[in-house]
């Protein structure tokens, strides 16, 4: 599999939730929250999403925010699948 383009990403990355960003050959986003419970809560279920889809984002955690990363190391890259757990993770605050 091969990386997915500029093109690609940038057509992908407009179909996101606000809040995604493309840099250093990664996406990412910075989810913040009203406290460290809730901050943990979605560390959880994050960890949990990615277990189910074998595919695990780098995550920067603090006390009220997380930052969230993707990138396909196999292929040192953006590949589709970072694109479709980005968007399992945002529907995560929309329960």
């Amino acid at each position: 599999m091969n990386p997915l383009s500029a093109e690609q990403i940038t057509q992908r990355l407009s179909t996101l939730a606000d809040g995604w960003e493309y840099a250093g050959g990664k996406i990412s986003k910075l989810y913040r929250f009203k406290d460290y419970y809730q901050t943990m809560a979605f560390v959880n279920a994050t960890a949990w999403i990615s277990h189910r889809e074998d595919h695990h984002p780098d995550m920067e955690v603090g006390y009220n925010q997380c930052r969230v990363s993707y990138r396909t190391h196999d292929i040192n890259g953006l590949s589709e699948n970072d694109f479709i757990c980005a968007a399992k993770i945002d529907a995560l605050l929309k329960l």
